[in-house]
């Protein structure tokens, strides 16, 4: 079978080649397909933050329950730690089990093709590894909620905000990307 590979021209970036070893310089317009023909029908989506112990977790819990079966969602971090007790908590609140989650490396993704990969802290935007895959990069800077300091209270009011935030952003991500609506 050809291998796939991403045509590195930002006018074509939602299209790929067919073929192996094809210059992107020299293509003609008849070795182009439309993504959705050789991916599958749920889009594929990476969110990315630094340590994959937060905002990437909670926008991985709120994506695959908002978007359901439409959407194939996974997180992964720049330098990952482990899933924070407060994100937990933030996304139990709200009827999500994020509790199985657990903290990925980019590095185990690499190799995976992607339809958006979100990254929603500046360091993971500026670290983030291009993805063969990946037809659309979106950035949200978003505050570390797990940066906040006081008490349990406090903290766990920190997390709610990022969630309320995550919860919008990808509300609007959902209707725009997935239903096509503008």
């Amino acid at each position: 079978m050809p291998q796939k590979t991403l045509v590195e021209k930002q006018e074509v970036d939602r299209w790929y080649y067919i073929g192996t070893e094809i210059n992107p310089l020299e293509h003609t317009n008849d070795l182009l397909i439309p993504r959705r023909t050789i991916m599958t029908e749920r889009l594929r989506v990476l969110i990315l933050c630094t340590g994959n112990s937060a905002r990437s977790q909670m926008a991985e819990g709120l994506l695959r329950d908002m978007a359901g079966d439409r959407v194939e969602v996974t997180s992964a971090g720049v330098a990952p730690t482990h899933v924070r007790p407060e994100a937990i908590e933030a996304m139990k609140e709200i009827g999500i089990d994020i509790s199985n989650h657990r903290s990925k490396s980019i590095d185990e993704l690499i190799t995976q093709a992607f339809d958006y990969v979100i990254t929603v802290c500046d360091h993971a935007n500026q670290h983030c590894p291009v993805f063969a895959g990946a037809c659309r990069r979106i950035h949200w800077s978003i505050e570390d909620p797990a940066a906040v300091e006081g008490d349990d209270k406090i903290r766990l009011a920190a997390f709610r905000v990022v969630r309320e935030e995550l919860r919008e952003r990808l509300r609007k991500f959902i209707q725009v990307e997935v239903d096509g609506i503008e």
